[in-house]
């Protein structure tokens, strides 16, 4: 019974070939001339950081308040539409983490 076990599942005419390696030199040559080499993506600017997370804590702070207050505040005029401006400013935020470097 191990004997069979050991054997190979289908006929050897349907097994799959070997593959040949490839020639790797003159890859080089094969890369688009605007591509950036590695190690060359610019770091974000001092500001970024900062107002990435601002916009995701005041979002949260907007969201927060509305409920705390019932809906007094932020803005009452809008209603509901505060819980649209504070999900805006964490969504924005969140957005901005996709670009960090």
């Amino acid at each position: 019974m191990c004997s069979l076990l050991a054997q190979p599942f289908y006929p050897e005419e349907y097994q799959v070939p070997k593959s040949r390696g490839r020639d790797r030199q003159g890859r080089a040559d094969q890369d688009a001339p605007g591509k950036r080499q590695a190690g060359t993506v610019p770091a974000n600017p001092g500001w970024y950081v900062p107002v990435m997370l601002s916009l995701m804590v005041l979002g949260l702070l907007w969201i927060v308040t509305f409920y705390l207050t019932q809906g007094q505040w932020p803005v009452n005029s809008i209603g509901n539409w505060n819980l649209a401006v504070g999900f805006g400013l964490v969504i924005a935020g969140f957005l901005m983490t996709t670009n960090w470097r």
